[in-house]
């Protein structure tokens, strides 16, 4: 859907009886999981839990996916999806790296996601790349399509887990061959020299996009829609937000995080331990795999997920989608997925899994989270993730799957 236009609203605000029953669901899982979080382990865990509801509602209502901001940037040369992430980024950077600079956020001791830059990333990233497209969303793409009730993207995720398995068992042969070792530019640089150069590039890429997109089309695709004067609490509960809007929320957020979990907001790791777990409950012995081996991963194997904070800001994030996707009036599950999709949603779920354990992350943890860090291999990771992303756009006919491309303007 265009982020220009938006559908009418009627005045008032109401919900179906079709949609009040998930939303309801959704309401009360949040709150009784928050108060066990709280309960059972802290009020901070129990923050981030919220935290991934909050972000699950902005992601959902600003449709603020990279799949297929990525796709129209490849197939169609529109940007607004792209400019959106790099206001996302720019407002992500000034608020982190004083803090990682100083080493703590209001007295809590922060670190930031800084990875080694090899030949893992490159692999990792590109294989996520053409997932991403395969797969039909991203790390965060395929939590929020699911939390909003999309039955295909469970196809993917349910193949996301299983690739994530698979990867993290393969990490360490990458991690022996030739690389960097982790670079952060705050360490080295300092943060404001950081920071300015950041900016710079943002600006560049923001600059980049936006002319591309006006040599194809002629105009820009406004990030803040006008001539839309709407309640405020209407537009909160239904929907949708202006690109602008979710990028501005979703960088607070992820400050957030970094301040109740002492670092950044992820995605995929939870995934391996969800698989691994699922493998020990059907007899596998997991302490025989190397990567779950020793007595760290054996005690979050053993443990509960709620101790883990990325599997509690996942379990938010889809809960926080499924209710805005009720209150949005749109949680309609479809159970008719062509055979030729099902098979795109396992390819890319594996593809997205697997590649994302080589590279320390997705688009959220090593791309968004990684650059904010003010870590190098954020920035090798988006570069071999959008190759990766022009071979997935380029696959995608051949699954079924649609190109979104719009007629070029006439020439004088």
């Amino acid at each position: 859907m265009s982020h220009s236009t938006f559908p009418p609203m009627r005045p008032g605000y109401s919900i179906s009886l079709l949609q009040a029953v998930p939303a309801g669901l959704a309401l009360a899982a949040l709150a009784a999981l928050t108060i066990w979080t709280g309960q059972t382990q802290s009020a901070p865990q129990a923050g981030l839990l919220l935290t991934g509801a909050a972000l699950g509602i902005t992601l959902y209502h600003s449709s603020f996916g990279f799949t297929a901001a990525f796709r129209v940037l490849l197939a169609d040369g529109r940007s607004a999806g792209l400019r959106a992430q790099m206001v996302m980024l720019g407002l992500a950077c000034i608020l982190f790296f004083p803090a990682l600079s100083a080493g703590t956020l209001f007295g809590q001791p922060v670190g930031g996601f800084v990875a080694p830059v090899g030949i893992s990333v490159v692999l990792g990233a590109f294989l996520f790349g053409i997932g991403m497209q395969l797969g039909g969303g991203c790390g965060s793409g395929t939590l929020f399509t699911v939390g909003g009730g999309n039955v295909r993207m469970v196809i993917t995720l349910i193949f996301f887990i299983a690739g994530s398995v698979i990867g993290l068992e393969h990490l360490a042969f990458f991690e022996r061959l030739p690389g960097i070792p982790p670079f952060s530019l705050v360490e080295h640089w300092g943060w404001m020299p950081a920071l300015l150069l950041n900016l710079a590039v943002f600006a560049l890429i923001y600059a980049t996009g936006a002319q591309v997109e006006k040599h194809r089309h002629g105009q820009l695709e406004p990030l803040q829609p006008s001539g839309r004067t709407l309640r405020l609490s209407a537009i909160l509960l239904r929907g949708p937000w202006p690109l602008i809007a979710g990028a501005i929320v979703l960088a607070l957020l992820n400050f957030l995080t970094l301040y109740l979990a002492g670092r950044p907001w992820g995605i995929t790791s939870a995934f391996a331990l969800w698989g691994a777990k699922i493998f020990a409950a059907a007899g596998v012995n997991m302490s025989q795999w190397q990567s779950w081996a020793d007595a760290g991963q054996q005690a979050a194997l053993n443990g509960s997920l709620l101790a883990d904070t990325t599997s509690v800001m996942d379990f938010g994030l889809m809960l926080g989608a499924l209710a805005a996707s009720s209150f949005a009036g749109k949680f309609r599950p479809g159970w008719r997925i062509p055979p030729a999709q099902i098979l795109s949603a396992v390819a890319g779920g594996l593809l997205m899994g697997y590649g994302a354990r080589l590279s320390y992350g997705c688009n959220i943890g090593a791309f968004f989270s990684g650059i904010a860090s003010a870590s190098l291999h954020g920035w090798l990771w988006i570069f071999c993730a959008m190759a990766g992303n022009w071979i997935g756009v380029w696959m995608r006919p051949v699954f079924g799957m649609s190109v979104e491309r719009s007629r070029r303007p006439a020439q004088a």
